[in-house]
């Protein structure tokens, strides 16, 4: 393993600054040449997986391996330059970082990156590296991908293997990646996505009623062209509510079942070392610990009925396609309780591919005064390079 100096030229303070993680590229793979980013939760052996929290950094000892997705990409020729910036042990989804501070959204220097995957599209989307590795629970690389304007992909749940990744919760837990085009988007997407014999066409699409209500109308304006344009690509075109409760209803069940897999998984750690957390995230682990095993019982029944009702409304021939997030990434500088309700109408967003464990595709087309917002596709389980296929032809069609 080799240690060059990491990237010094970071105005953006996307990566991080207390590892010189390094790992060249093999110089004959078909990713010779290319620069990637890894989120500072994938290990890389010989240095600490930071997890965006001084404390846990301080607390574990260097990795012995190299995470599987990172000496994948390595072993295709990609180098790893980096380790970005995350939200606190991926506990948020607006990329502020109370011991790190906040990446630049380079689309939006006014507004936030999104996260917890925040510092990975940061440096994507400011052109410091290729790509980047990000992880989503809930909704950590769609969102981001959505306020910086980039492709970004949560994957089929299971597609891309975990190991060697600081895990939050593993039933809701995927890896993704950021890119600005979407060629080179689909070459990632060659090397990491673990083989699926289906192959998949869509000939549908379903309108998410529901979520475009729940998205700023001036969002929708912005993405109804898009729309159009997909529409005429697949043909048939139908509009359903996702939700025969509410997303909200669909939410709540998933915040239910991720805090508490995320207070299961940290909470050995949190309670022998007493770590410093901000005060959010102090609030997610003492929700996630309040839950009990009846909430468990009741979410996971819950879980199950949504889970039958979007594969029923993708069927074997079918996208969903719906808002990234509500609207443009929020201004720096807001409030405990404004970050709050954004957060709460988003996760009614992401909570739809989340809870089903379906792969879902932002599409970078569109703008809110100046400020990126993203178009979703979502599509059957092991559709992944389907949506990556459309999103590439949409790209073609429109260059």
């Amino acid at each position: 393993m080799s240690t060059p100096p990491r990237i010094v030229n970071d105005p953006l303070n996307a990566f991080c600054r207390d590892t010189e993680a390094y790992l060249e590229g093999n110089p004959s793979g078909p990713l010779a040449s290319l620069a990637f980013a890894a989120k500072d939760i994938f290990d890389v052996a010989g240095h600490v997986t930071g997890g965006g929290n001084p404390d846990w950094k301080a607390t574990h000892a260097p990795a012995q391996r190299t995470a599987w997705v990172v000496q994948t990409l390595v072993d295709a020729g990609a180098t790893m330059v980096g380790k970005t910036h995350t939200d606190e042990l991926t506990r948020g989804i607006f990329g502020e970082n109370a011991h790190y501070g906040t990446p630049t959204n380079p689309r939006s220097p006014n507004r936030v990156p999104g996260g917890s995957s925040s510092g990975s599209a940061s440096a994507v989307a400011g052109s410091l590296v290729d790509f980047a590795l990000g992880s989503d629970t809930g909704g950590s690389v769609r969102v981001p991908s959505s306020f910086c304007g980039l492709y970004g992909l949560r994957p089929t749940h299971g597609r891309i293997p975990l190991h060697g990744i600081l895990i939050q919760a593993p039933s809701y837990d995927t890896i993704g990646w950021f890119a600005r085009d979407i060629e080179l988007f689909a070459r990632i997407g060659s090397v990491v996505l673990q083989p699926n014999a289906d192959a998949f066409q869509p000939h549908r699409l379903v309108l998410a009623q529901d979520a475009f209500e729940l998205a700023d109308p001036e969002t929708v304006e912005a993405l109804q062209p898009h729309i159009g344009a997909i529409a005429s690509a697949i043909g048939n075109v139908q509009t359903e509510r996702i939700a025969t409760t509410s997303l909200a209803e669909w939410s709540q069940q998933q915040q239910v079942l991720q805090g508490r897999e995320a207070w299961e998984t940290a909470k050995d750690w949190i309670d022998r070392h007493n770590p410093r957390f901000s005060f959010s995230v102090t609030e997610r682990y003492m929700t996630g610990r309040s839950v009990t095993d009846e909430d468990v019982r009741a979410a996971l029944h819950a879980r199950e009925a949504s889970v039958q009702r979007v594969l029923g409304l993708l069927a074997d021939d079918a996208f969903i396609c719906l808002p990234t997030a509500v609207g443009p990434a929020p201004l720096l500088g807001g409030t405990q309780q404004e970050r709050r309700t954004l957060q709460a109408r988003g996760s009614c967003l992401t909570t739809i591919a989340g809870t089903s464990g379906t792969p879902q595709i932002n599409l970078p087309l569109a703008e809110v005064n100046g400020a990126p917002v993203g178009l979703s596709l979502i599509g059957p389980r092991g559709a992944d390079e389907a949506l990556i296929a459309l999103a590439v032809e949409l790209a073609r069609a429109s260059s």
